[in-house]
């Protein structure tokens, strides 16, 4: 029997976590003026194997899609630590942040645009194309 689970999750799961991320890194950039703020990030590659353990635990034949996890959007974020020091105390370097955001939105459109082929795939395959 095929899953659709198994085909699409790492890839769905590590999309959600790039949005989270983009979000982060957006508020990062947006307080880069603040007195005292930390600048914070995410661990990617934790949080994903977090997800994918958590997944394969909870999801069962009842709920096989994990339906109940949607939604679930609570990731611990990290403070950066700053690589220069700041008169006012704040550790958000805009130049590494605009780079960390690039890259992250360059990685949420590629996982977006696998997700679409895969769903186009799985569409043609159930037509009989």
């Amino acid at each position: 029997m095929f899953d659709i689970n198994q085909a699409v999750s790492l890839h769905a799961d590590a999309t959600v976590l790039r949005a989270h991320r983009a979000e982060i890194l957006a508020t990062n950039l947006a307080n880069a003026d603040t007195p005292n703020y930390k600048a914070r990030d995410l661990d990617f590659s934790a949080l994903l194997d977090h997800e994918m353990d958590a997944a394969s635990l909870t999801r069962s034949s009842a709920d096989p899609l994990g339906a109940e996890e949607i939604g679930n959007t609570d990731y611990e974020s990290m403070y950066r630590i700053p690589t220069q020091a700041s008169l006012d105390q704040n550790t958000v370097d805009v130049q590494a942040e605009r780079a960390a955001f690039l890259d992250n939105a360059m990685r949420y459109q590629a996982g977006l645009r696998f997700l679409g082929d895969q769903f186009s795939g799985l569409i043609s395959a159930f037509k009989g194309e």
